[in-house]
């Protein structure tokens, strides 16, 4: 394709393909706006603006008057638009001469329901603001049931209010019109098509919408053909159909656990930015938040193991907190020193799986948080005799003053021991 230099002078109009609201207005901002920036949504909200006086087609414009409405240079103007166009809320025509012309269409963008259904972008908006915006985001849209069981439906159907009219008349009305994603085919359909069953899936199964469904979850969770291929294996039914909420499933869990063999991404992740405490706080409860926070679960338990592996079931357990609980790693990394102390240096799986349940009930997600939880969970469990002394077995953070107290020479050993693996 030829490369085309957008010019100040070239012109463009913008077409209305859709029925756009304040609904939608709001839509864009709340869901597209993480994903895609501040600068696209103000080009997309300044295209709908020039239809302001006419809601179909607009009037002529020179790129020149985005420039002064956006005070952003053409570059940045390209890129917004080409990041729009991606998502599906406009489609670009471009016409050749003394002065260029350019059409955009303006889409509506997708509905809440959609939006959170979507394979990509509700993977994209999740990892892009975190659980916390996330779930704040899917109160404000979710949607409340009545219950009618003790209620009789009265409601009138058209044929009983209205009477039957012989004239017929239509005409092409305006509609909300939605934009499918655009995106290259990820994995080879007709290899795929060939190698499942014969006789039990055809090519009918793989319609557009399942085509498009496949194509998103191998671009997310980066699967080849033969990946695919395995999992749809898994998802076929005894009629020939495949289930789209079992493919996205089974998917996942592909992902997550059978990755030929590579552990998963999840162990080696540390705390999310948004997450961690404020940097600065030197004190030594603060050093300590720090490495939990900075080192991955996987990272972290070799540590504690003076940095032999750590054996499959312990990656299991690990992988079972991070993926099925959704425990942050930070968390995990509190959990993970707090079973080592309290059970002799050894990774107790029914010990962890008891203070896990109990922060994901509870909602913990920062370290701080996980080591306040560890020391009230402390008194709970049993305490250790020494030469007849009772005494507590405790992780080194194990003290509410700890920026203010002194610690034990052996308490300062462990906890530097700690810090210079990660410097």
């Amino acid at each position: 394709m030829k490369m085309i230099t957008l010019l100040p002078a070239d012109q463009y109009i913008v077409v209305n393909k859709t029925v756009l609201t304040e609904i939608d207005r709001k839509n864009v901002v709340s869901l597209y706006e993480p994903i895609i920036g501040s600068t696209a949504i103000s080009l997309y909200l300044t295209l709908w603006r020039d239809l302001d006086r006419l809601e179909f087609v607009s009037l002529d414009y020179t790129h020149h008057h985005l420039m002064t409405l956006l005070k952003c240079d053409l570059d940045i103007i390209k890129r917004a638009r080409e990041t729009l166009e991606a998502m599906g809320l406009l489609k670009t025509y471009f016409q050749e001469g003394e002065i260029n012309h350019y059409i955009y269409e303006l889409y509506s963008p997708l509905s809440p329901k959609e939006f959170f259904s979507h394979p990509i972008f509700n993977v994209v908006l999740y990892n892009n603001i975190g659980k916390y915006e996330y779930d704040l985001l899917k109160q404000e849209y979710q949607t409340y049931q009545i219950d009618t069981k003790n209620f009789i439906d009265i409601t009138k159907s058209f044929d009983v209010t209205f009477k039957s009219s012989s004239e017929n008349v239509s005409f092409a009305a305006l509609g909300r019109e939605v934009l499918s994603l655009s995106m290259q085919d990820q994995v080879d359909f007709d290899f795929i098509i060939s190698s499942l069953p014969k006789g039990l899936v055809t090519e009918r199964n793989f319609g557009k919408r399942m085509k498009e469904l496949i194509n998103n979850l191998a671009f997310v969770y980066g699967l080849d053909t033969l990946k695919m291929c395995e999992i749809l294996r898994l998802t076929i039914n005894e009629k020939g159909s495949i289930d789209k909420e079992e493919l996205r499933k089974q998917t996942r869990r592909y992902y997550q656990y059978n990755n030929h063999g590579k552990l998963p991404t999840l162990v080696y992740r540390t705390q999310p930015e948004y997450l961690k405490s404020p940097s600065g706080d030197g004190s030594k409860r603060g050093r300590i938040i720090d490495v939990f926070e900075n080192t991955a679960p996987y990272d972290f338990l070799k540590s504690k193991y003076n940095g032999v592996n750590p054996t499959n079931r312990d990656l299991k357990l690990l992988e079972e907190l991070l993926v099925e609980l959704r425990l942050k790693p930070a968390v995990v990394n509190v959990l993970i020193d707090y079973t080592l102390k309290k059970n002799e240096n050894k990774l107790s799986v029914a010990f962890v799986e008891t203070v896990a349940g109990h922060w994901k009930r509870v909602g913990v997600e920062t370290a701080s948080d996980a080591m306040t939880l560890a020391e009230k969970e402390n008194k709970k469990y049993s305490k250790k005799f020494v030469k007849g002394r009772e005494v507590k077995e405790e992780p080194v953070w194990f003290h509410e003053n700890l920026s203010k107290e002194q610690m034990s020479e052996e308490e300062v050993a462990e906890m530097e021991s700690i810090l210079k693996k990660y410097e």
